[in-house]
């Protein structure tokens, strides 16, 4: 009966043998050469349904499942791993219908299953078929005893459904009975709401302090830096090559000598390098630069009991390259050295990812995804002015074919990204590093030390490890020169993980958009280019990316500027300005954003509070008023369909703004501040100084002239 069903249902797969592939070749894209194992073997790798850079090389190891139940939990995951569920099934589930997913959603999958299958044996069920509507009931409510999310808990049922259905497309299925919440809904099964959640979207922003020193050290690395390094890398691997070529030769053993013994009588610090946490003889350095062989340097360093003096006197090992950085004027370091290169050459190429993740508005994988020449020169425009540098990649998020199954490899960015210049200045310097058309983080070429042929772009766990090494390096180096404001402190809310740069972006976009942050200028120009829905500079598919995380940081700032100043009206402040009974009324009227979690719903909502023109406030605090966009009045010159000012370009006279009492006050303490400066500055620097702080102050007077209390103005 089964191979009859099997032959005239096209959803039920034929049984498996031991030697069958564990994924079927008609799931395995042309370019995927990774190994694909056999049914019996005890590891099943999935590596043949990956094809994202950035993804791990993930397996399932079944040693985790009891015995018992081991037979059939193969079968069930083999008929996943290579069979589709039917579209009734998909159908029925609507907002939660899913085809093929990814290769770690599996895996994960595989997993919860087994759990299961644990939980099972346990209490000497021997079978998946036991799962009875009351064993179901059971297990749930013994699952959320793990401490669980809600929206994972969802997760989980999801995937438990998964299992009754794919048992049903099994060639020999273990009869899992249909889980109760497919009929009563999932609710009644789920732990209590308690306001957790997970996902990009749900972390806080990078707090101000951790990431200005963070992005001016990776901007100082790239821009100021990276022909150093990379030039010290170059002369580094060349004298790798040239120790490894050089033969034992009577004048290598003199020169040698002539080298090495004048530091040992002189008891002065000999070349080292770093070995597993001691500093030991640069052996290839000196090799290199004597023309002696490796062999030899090695019997002299024995002979002389080397090791042991180097440990306790390590020296330098000067390459013979120009140092070109500066740090504060200065050269940022006396030489560069040997030792030292491979890891200059890690922090480098983490300097540059960081700038990509941050100032692109892309997701982590996306940005794992870029190769070498994604960034072309532009063409100059017909009126001689150069068009914007574009960034062609992929994306990665919701890629799926026809039938709604995962494309592993994602798809080509129909429209491109657009790069400010400190990206293309940080894309520039990745090419350095790896081959043409290479991935630009490719996980083997940015191995410095070990060089292992790692798969793909460096992991999220790995570019995690080394943003936080390149911060300890940062600061480290700041102690070092005596200049503790470089220092980058720990961010409030914990490690900087990837995810979190996109949405500080859009935080940053949204609330600093002055001068309080690096690369202050850029944000508006981000916003520029980020707002520009309907242009060729950027996307405005749901794919597109960020404009959704935008909008609800805007939103988020834009009601917060609302509740200050209905605490200020409360306080008894007055207000002036050509918008300031427009502001009032908006005070009033703004609703409160509750959490920060940016869900599409959220994120719907937050798109039209801000199409709301003429009534949705933004801060800004170095022009000291609050700005009551209304598009048509606005001297910033916004772009159309704007729905925010261009506040780094905010104007003098502009009909959209709004000042407090605070904001007077903190024009005359500004103006204060600058008088200190302009008293020590040349004179021409201190008569412009000093007319800029009359112009404060008369601008702080005419408020104080012209202000009205909030009763007066409604």
């Amino acid at each position: 009966m089964t191979s009859l069903s099997a032959e005239y249902d096209p959803y039920i797969l034929a049984m498996p043998g031991p030697d069958s592939p564990v994924v079927l070749p008609e799931w395995i894209s042309p370019g995927n050469t990774h190994y694909n194992a056999r049914y019996r073997e005890p590891v099943w790798p999935l590596a043949p349904l990956i094809d994202n850079p950035s993804t791990s090389l993930l397996s399932i190891s079944w040693r985790n499942c009891p015995a018992r139940l081991l037979e059939e939990v193969k079968l069930v995951t083999w008929t996943m791993l290579n069979g589709r569920l039917r579209p009734t099934y998909l159908k029925e589930r609507g907002a939660q219908a899913r085809g093929r997913t990814s290769a770690s959603d599996m895996r994960d999958t595989c997993n919860e299953w087994m759990r299961l299958a644990r939980w099972l044996h346990e209490r000497r069920f021997t079978s998946l078929g036991d799962c009875t509507e009351e064993v179901w009931r059971a297990y749930m409510s013994e699952r959320w005893k793990d401490g669980v999310s809600r929206t994972y808990a969802e997760k989980i049922c999801v995937i438990l459904s998964d299992l009754w259905a794919f048992d049903l497309l099994s060639a020999r299925p273990a009869n899992v009975t249909r889980p109760p919440w497919e009929e009563e809904g999932v609710d009644d099964f789920l732990p209590a709401a308690d306001g957790s959640a997970s996902g990009e979207n749900s972390r806080e922003p990078l707090d101000p302090q951790t990431l200005s020193p963070l992005l001016v050290w990776a901007i100082r690395f790239v821009d100021d830096f990276a022909d150093d390094i990379l030039a010290a890398w170059a002369e580094r691997r060349r004298l790798v090559a040239v120790a490894a070529a050089n033969t034992s030769r009577p004048e290598g053993l003199e020169a040698l000598a002539e080298h090495l013994l004048p530091l040992i009588r002189a008891g002065a610090a000999l070349p080292a390098v770093r070995m597993h946490g001691k500093m030991a003889l640069a052996r290839t350095y000196i090799a290199a630069v004597t023309g002696a062989s490796l062999g030899q340097v090695g019997r002299f360093s024995a002979q002389h009991r080397l090791s042991a003096l180097t440990n306790e006197s390590p020296g330098p090992s000067p390459l013979r390259v120009p140092v070109t950085g500066r740090i504060n004027g200065k050269p940022w370091r006396t030489h560069m050295d040997f030792d030292e290169a491979p890891e200059l050459m890690r922090h480098l190429g983490t300097a540059a990812a960081v700038i990509c993740l941050y100032l692109t508005g892309m997701r982590p994988q996306e940005v794992q995804g870029l190769r070498s020449g994604c960034c072309h020169e532009p063409e100059p425009a017909t009126d001689g002015t150069r068009g914007r540098h574009l960034i062609r990649g992929r994306h990665f998020k919701n890629v799926t074919d026809h039938d709604g199954n995962l494309i592993s490899a994602g798809e080509e960015r129909e429209v491109p990204w657009v790069a400010i210049n400190p990206v293309v200045h940080a894309i520039r310097v990745l090419e350095r590093m790896v081959p043409p058309g290479e991935l630009l983080l490719s996980a083997a070429h940015h191995d410095f030390m070990q060089q292992r042929g790692h798969h793909g772009a460096l992991k999220h766990a790995g570019l995690s490890t080394r943003i936080k090494d390149f911060v300890g390096w940062a600061n480290q180096e700041a102690q070092v020169l005596g200049l503790p404001d470089l220092a980058i402190p720990e961010d409030p809310h914990g490690t900087i993980g990837l995810a979190r740069f996109r949405r500080t972006l859009a935080w940053h976009i949204a609330r600093r958009p002055g001068g309080l942050v690096a690369l202050a200028i850029q944000y508006g120009h981000m916003r520029t280019v980020l707002d520009a829905r309907t242009s060729s500079g950027y996307g405005s598919r749901s794919r597109g990316g960020i404009h959704s995380v935008l909008d609800v940081e805007t939103a988020l700032a834009a009601a917060d500027t609302a509740a200050r100043l209905r605490d200020r009206i409360a306080a008894g402040e007055r207000i002036s300005g050509p918008a300031a009974r427009r502001a009032v009324t908006a005070a009033a009227t703004t609703p409160r954003f509750e959490g920060r979690i940016v869900t599409t719903t959220f994120a719907r909502k937050a798109a039209k509070f801000l199409a709301r023109d003429g009534v949705v406030l933004y801060d800004n605090p170095d022009a000291f008023l609050i700005c009551a966009f209304k598009h048509d009045n606005a001297l910033c010159e916004p772009d159309p369909g704007a729905t925010a000012p261009r506040q780094y370009a905010c104007q003098s006279g502009c009909g959209n703004t709004v000042r407090t009492d605070t904001h007077a006050r903190q024009m005359r303490d500004r103006a204060g501040v600058i008088d200190q400066l302009a008293a020590a500055a040349p004179e021409k620097i201190a008569k412009r100084l000093q007319l800029n702080a009359s112009r404060l102050r008369a601008t702080a007077d005419t408020h104080d002239a012209t202000a009205q209390t909030a009763e007066a103005l409604t």
